[in-house]
């Protein structure tokens, strides 16, 4: 992953992240250590929606396995406090 130091970011402005950010996300580096990762608007969203079709598909696998519980608030809190 592309860096880019906090300071440099400081003293030149935000267009230092413009060219790194071409190729791909970039690690600000703050004290010498990471502190910050910043993304283009397009691969936030793209990681947005990867991260959407992941919980759903955990929730199809869910409802395949038989994990997903239903009924009513007080049926399952009843079911809860029986256990």
């Amino acid at each position: 992953m592309n860096t880019a130091a906090a300071a440099d970011i400081k003293r030149k402005g935000i267009g230092v992240l413009d060219k790194a950010l071409a190729e791909g996300p970039v690690w600000v580096i703050r004290k010498n250590r990471p502190e910050y990762v910043v993304l283009t608007c397009d691969a936030y969203r793209e990681m947005e929606e990867a991260a959407t079709v992941a919980r759903v598909e955990a929730s199809e696998e869910d409802l395949r396995a038989g994990r997903i519980m239903s009924g009513t608030a007080d049926e399952l809190m009843a079911e809860l406090d029986g256990e």
